[in-house]
């Protein structure tokens, strides 16, 4: 991964983060959409804006991948760099909640 790339991704914004979670599997924008409402109860709803210029950013650096074109929908996928990004956060994130649950002993 070359350093621009972790510089722009990490740490993650909440909506980058769900959008590589949820290309873990094939899925369109507002697939994505209705997955991250129903993941978070409804605390974080995408908004088409937010949602399609991510995709296109992480399209053009190499994140995800376009695969298909299903009734004027595009589906996405992650991409080996995608899944390298979204390990880093993860331990990341991981290592917050560590250290949170440390603190608070």
């Amino acid at each position: 991964m070359d350093a621009h790339i972790k510089k722009v991704y990490v740490p993650m914004t909440e909506t980058g983060f769900y959008i590589l979670l949820c290309l873990q599997k094939e899925m369109h924008g507002y697939g994505i959409v209705q997955k991250v409402s129903e993941m978070t109860n409804g605390e974080i709803l995408l908004s088409p804006g937010t949602m399609y210029g991510s995709l296109s950013k992480m399209e053009k650096d190499g994140l995800i991948r376009f695969v298909a074109e299903e009734e004027k929908r595009k589906i996405y996928h992650i991409t080996d760099l995608g899944r390298e990004v979204l390990q880093l956060e993860m331990k990341r994130i991981e290592r917050l909640y560590r250290n949170m649950r440390e603190e608070l002993q």
